[in-house]
């Protein structure tokens, strides 16, 4: 037996093989068959190349990839792994690249983009969520009659894709925001905004020990954060040969299952720690006849490499772009000339896989191999980045709890804004310990919250979701894994409480206005789709956010510097004011706004046309390289501060781009009673049975049973 593909009802691969190599070898086949587009999307935004077939939208996208030498640092990355994780990336790669001729002909996007059908530039992963925005309906020409041919994955692609998927996910493009705060507000405004912004992502995960089920064995369950895309970011999948037998979910284009397993004996789930492990330096660059030099801390210019590279966009003349890198790292706004309207500044970006050749790949084997608890703790001990909370509980009772990752030492400026490259006391001086959490009563909750990651990060989310789900495991002595997509599915908004404690103090309202109001403080707090009260109250949040973004104590932050473009979102106003409003409205002054006065103002105008219930505006909004599909996605229940997180954002639009990306529910007495769901479906071609197979599920909390038995599956073929 060299590999065989089996498939479940609902179209999830199995695989099976005689060895470690050959098992790799059938996850990259597998997933290029089902999710060819994906990987050819993926492959071109680690390259920084995909506004070549996907337009100017993309541009953005690629000339931070160029700068941040994405591609070079998987490279790096790849030469410093062992040999045999490295042995084990070039299985999956020639898997990848055996299958991408046939998937590719499954998919029909490959036509659509070689046809010139692609006649509009895709906006950026999130920019709905951000901004409102509709697609930038910018035409392409079309350029050719022949089908967009998949490119080949060199061994180092996967490394790429995990550091393009994960580059922004600890949000330090936040650090500008707070820059940007402090010039125009002053240093005491930065705590005003501090919320789980949106740039972040997130995830709900919780553990509860033996103590506390009915079997006497460990439940684990959550769901992970993220944009929403088609086809999803993961990939349900099942690797079984002599070494190891896992159940999980695994990021398309990336060998084994990183995130969340399930080996029979041990399982692992993680949600991101919050932590802060990437710096933003200040350059002073300038030019000479041999190229740049930066200023640095000892006060001598050194020699920053540079050179030109060219991007390629469909439809459009390529567009040059210089890359330098100073001792701190890439430089990635900017330059010896500044910016674009003239502003003298140019900013590095440090991160650890640059700096270290590390990006934690050589933690990937031995998470499939563990047996127990200590094995999963041992192989997070190898983790890089994200920065990730670990929970982990095996048969034999053992339980973890812990942060993972590499978060440097440095000092605490580092940490909340940007620093001058040619000041000392910048430097990074080595590496933190990971932190260990503890159980209590029994179980763990992690929300991105504060908690054992504390001492890493500087923002944090608000505390409403870890809260409720504590709340609600209190509220029963014993637990089966049947109980969970129950606290998946919560749809309490604790973050209402600020609001309508100011609506609750209001009177000499209008009788509609009056009406309304004592609906909501009647109202359960329960964001359901079929509520009207739900939508009430995102209508009246929203009046009053446009309301403080309209006013003038906050009219500076409305224009932001001219960085580059990627960076634009989390400089964007609204949404900052969305995600912090508790803590504006909230605050004991906020620069002489009359706040009763907002949010009457706002009350008054809901009032004079109530909208219907939440689900109607509350639409999954997912993202796709190529836009055109129409699909008629579902109305949601849930909301940002919710345990059903599927976020809004507050002021600027109610379509959900962000929410789970996946469910599970890991049963450590029996693994067939597991259960997992992903948005849409294991299938990343549009058109099959499996593409959208699961959305019913998703949308209503039901679970896909976990089948690991390979007489109760499908053989589909031998590879």
């Amino acid at each position: 037996m060299t590999a065989e593909i089996y498939r479940d009802a609902w179209g999830i691969p199995h695989l099976r093989a005689g060895g470690v190599a050959d098992l790799a070898r059938a996850q990259g086949r597998v997933t290029a068959l089902d999710r060819a587009w994906q990987l050819e999307v993926e492959r071109h935004r680690a390259q920084g190349t995909s506004a070549s077939f996907l337009g100017a939208g993309a541009l953005p996208w690629d000339l931070l990839a160029r700068r941040a030498r994405i591609d070079d640092t998987a490279r790096r990355c790849f030469d410093a792994l062992d040999s045999d994780t490295a042995d084990w990336v070039r299985a999956y790669v020639d898997g990848v690249n055996e299958g991408l001729a046939e998937g590719a002909q499954r998919a029909p996007e490959f036509a659509r983009a070689g046809a010139g059908l692609c006649r509009y530039a895709a906006p950026p992963r999130g920019a709905t969520s951000h901004d409102g925005a509709a697609a930038d309906r910018r035409h392409i020409p079309a350029t050719s009659a022949e089908p967009l041919a998949p490119g080949r994955w060199e061994p180092w692609t996967p490394l790429g894709v995990w550091l393009a998927v994960h580059l922004l996910f600890a949000g330090f493009p936040a650090k500008l925001w707070r820059e940007q705060v402090v010039r125009q507000l002053g240093e005491d405004a930065v705590g005003l905004f501090a919320a789980d912004g949106p740039g972040t992502s997130g995830s709900n995960g919780w553990l509860v020990g033996g103590e506390r089920t009915t079997t006497g064995a460990a439940v684990i369950a959550g769901d992970p954060h993220r944009f929403i895309e088609d086809p999803g970011i993961y990939q349900q999948i099942h690797l079984s040969c002599p070494e190891f037998d896992v159940v999980g979910i695994a990021v398309p284009g990336v060998p084994g299952i990183a995130h969340f397993g399930h080996t029979g004996t041990v399982a692992w789930a993680i949600t991101n720690a919050m932590a802060d492990y990437q710096d933003l330096y200040r350059e002073r660059l300038r030019r000479t006849g041999a190229g740049v030099e930066a200023l640095g801390p000892d006060g001598t210019w050194v020699r920053a490499p540079r050179h030109t590279e060219v991007i390629e966009v469909a439809g459009e003349e390529p567009v040059p772009v210089e890359v330098i890198e100073t001792e701190r790292g890439p430089v990635i706004i900017g330059g010896p000339e500044g910016l674009d309207d003239g502003t003298p500044e140019a900013v590095s970006l440090r991160y650890p896989p640059r700096v270290t050749g590390d990006l934690g790949f050589d933690a990937l084997l031995p998470l499939l191999r563990a047996r127990r608890v200590v094995d999963v703790d041992r192989a997070f001990d190898r983790w890089a980045e994200p920065v990730n909370v670990v929970m982990a509980a095996d048969t034999e009772g053992g339980l973890l709890h812990r942060v993972a990752g590499k978060v440097p030492v440095r000092g605490t400026a580092n940490r909340t804004r940007l620093v001058p490259a040619w000041e000392p006391g910048h430097e990074w001086q080595g590496w933190h310990e990971m932190p260990y959490g503890e159980l209590t009563d029994g179980t763990a909750v992690m929300a991105n919250q504060r908690g054992p990651s504390t001492p890493l990060g500087v923002e944090f989310a608000a505390a409403h979701r870890a809260d409720r789900i504590a709340a609600l495991l209190k509220e029963k002595e014993k637990w089966t894994a049947g109980d969970m997509p129950a606290i998946h599915m919560d749809t309490h908004l604790g973050s209402a409480g600020a609001l309508l404690e100011h609506l609750a103090a209001l009177d000499d309202l209008t009788p509609e206005a009056t009406a309304l109001r004592d609906r909501l403080l009647a109202w359960d707090r329960r964001m359901d789709a079929d509520s009207t009260e739900a939508a009430a109250y995102a209508a009246v949040r929203g009046a009053v956010v446009r309301r403080l973004a309209e006013h003038p104590a906050f009219v500076a932050l409305a224009v932001p510097p001219a960085y580059p473009e990627a960076f634009l979102p989390w400089l964007a106003l609204g949404p900052r004011i969305g995600f912090a409003l508790g803590h504006l409205l909230r605050a004991e002054e906020l620069y002489g706004i009359d706040r009763p006065a907002t949010v009457r103002a706002a009350v008054e105008e809901v009032a004079g046309r109530l909208p219907g219930t939440w689900g109607e505006s509350h639409r999954l909004a997912p993202w796709r390289a190529l836009p055109g599909t129409s699909y008629d996605e579902p109305g949601l229940s849930g909301d940002h501060d919710c345990v059903l997180c599927t976020s809004s954002v507050p002021g600027t639009t109610d379509l959900a781009a962000r929410g789970p990306a996946a469910r599970y529910v890991w049963d450590l007495a029996r693994r067939e009673d597991s259960g997992w769901a992903v948005p849409f479906g294991a299938s990343g071609v549009p058109g099959s049975a499996h593409h959208r197979d699961q959305l019913p599920l998703w949308t209503r909390g039901d679970l896909v049973p976990v089948v690991t038995d390979f007489d109760a599956l499908i053989k589909e073929t031998d590879v």
